[in-house]
């Protein structure tokens, strides 16, 4: 490795995260459609010839007006509109959800407001009516940084296009993140620092950096079951996560997330509800929400959903009661992504019992240096991160 092993551990904020029972709720709006569908994904998206734009509009309305009955009350921390391609709305569309949502809500006075976007030109050219919209942060799938890659990863965008489309988005947008996908076939740690270095000097507050995955029932699976898809080594895959946290780190955005990186202050505060196991809504095709101890989940398909809209005034296929041990279980799960961990009373609280932790297992992990805890803190520390698909199991309680 031409990176060194991380040290054990990072300082961290002074202050302890929010009481999050008493915190603002998000609010996550699905737009399920694109121009084409990525090799790698199975997000619920799709492709469709032409879309309705006024009976979405009319649907996604409606979809919200029943979330607001159920949530009365509550004050609105962040917007959240993922896909799909959410850049592909019309900014007309993006308003009206806006202005439904603060006519139904009152709002944080630094309500966050993020929209996901393909870094093209077509899409760049609305960004600034975006804005206007009420959108104050974007984040773009540039995915690469590398013309190859990108082809490979199935965009449609090349380099000069992502850039160009980041710089418009810079100056239209208060708050840019952009992701970056990395343990590619074939990409050397060399390649990749390279990669990074040249994203780290754009200087924005956010990156999102993924290692590929092979998702079941995309592209990239059927490739790898035949053969032709073979991702870099366990090794190689280790060193390409540690540089990039040592690179990030270096660079005053640290890993606050298993994947995502930030400076002091530029964390997203719509996916930190989600990992601090906040409450949230769903609106649109696919979207779940956990509100008030309930898991909401939408009808998937575009065209089921909307016939649900049309038929009930939401899109809700389901709607239950969790568990207090389940919730419990959700929240750790979600909690140990984070640097700053869980606290193990909300947890216990959560769950109506103690908090469901194998104590025996958190203290083995413990003395190999891979988790701490401090009283009712516990967290996954950097050496750790690395194996946490593996630690999550050992310190859930069966």
């Amino acid at each position: 490795m031409s990176v060194g092993t991380a040290p054990a551990d990072l300082a961290l904020p002074d202050a302890a995260p929010p009481d999050v029972a008493s915190a603002d709720f998000a609010l996550y709006v699905h737009w399920p459609f694109c121009v084409s569908k990525c090799p790698y994904c199975d997000f619920n998206s799709h492709v469709r010839a032409g879309v309705d734009q006024a009976r979405w509009r009319a649907a996604l309305l409606a979809d919200l007006a029943h979330e607001a009955a159920a949530l009365p009350g509550r004050r609105l921390g962040s917007v959240f509109f993922g896909g799909g391609t959410p850049s592909l709305m019309p900014p007309e569309t993006v308003a009206a959800v806006l202005d439904a949502a603060a006519a139904h809500w009152p709002l944080a006075p630094d309500v966050e407001i993020t929209l996901e976007a393909n870094p093209s030109s077509v899409e760049a050219a609305r960004f600034a009516d975006l804005a206007r919209a009420g959108v104050n942060r974007v984040s773009l799938g540039l995915q690469a940084l590398d013309d190859a890659a990108l082809r490979f990863l199935g965009r449609a965008h090349d380099v000069a296009e992502g850039l160009g489309a980041l710089a418009v988005a810079q100056g239209a947008f208060p708050r840019v993140s952009f992701d970056l996908i990395t343990a590619r076939p074939g990409q050397s740690l060399a390649a990749w620092e390279a990669e990074l270095a040249r994203a780290l000097a754009f200087g924005t507050g956010h990156l999102s950096l993924y290692q590929l995955t092979v998702e079941p029932g995309t592209r990239f699976a059927t490739e790898a079951a035949a053969g032709r898809l073979v991702l870099p080594d366990g090794d190689a895959a280790a060193d390409l996560f540690e540089a990039t946290r040592a690179m990030t780190r270096a660079a005053g955005l640290p890993a606050y997330e298993i994947s995502n990186h930030a400076r002091p202050g530029a964390e997203s505060r719509h996916n930190l509800t989600y990992w601090r196991y906040g409450d949230y809504a769903g609106v649109g095709p696919g979207a779940h929400g956990r509100r008030d101890g309930l898991a909401t989940v939408r009808r998937k398909k575009p065209e089921n959903w909307l016939a649900a809209v049309d038929r009930n005034g939401h899109g809700i296929e389901a709607e239950e009661p969790l568990a207090p041990h389940t919730r419990a279980v959700e929240a750790l799960l979600m909690g140990l992504r984070l640097r700053e961990g869980v606290d193990l009373a909300r947890i216990a609280a959560l769950g109506g019992g103690p908090a469901p932790i194998d104590a025996q297992a958190v203290e083995q992990l413990a003395v190999l240096g891979l988790v701490a805890r401090d009283g009712d803190r516990l967290r996954v520390r950097e050496a750790g991160m690395l194996l946490l698909d593996a630690i999550l199991p050992e310190v859930v309680a069966g």
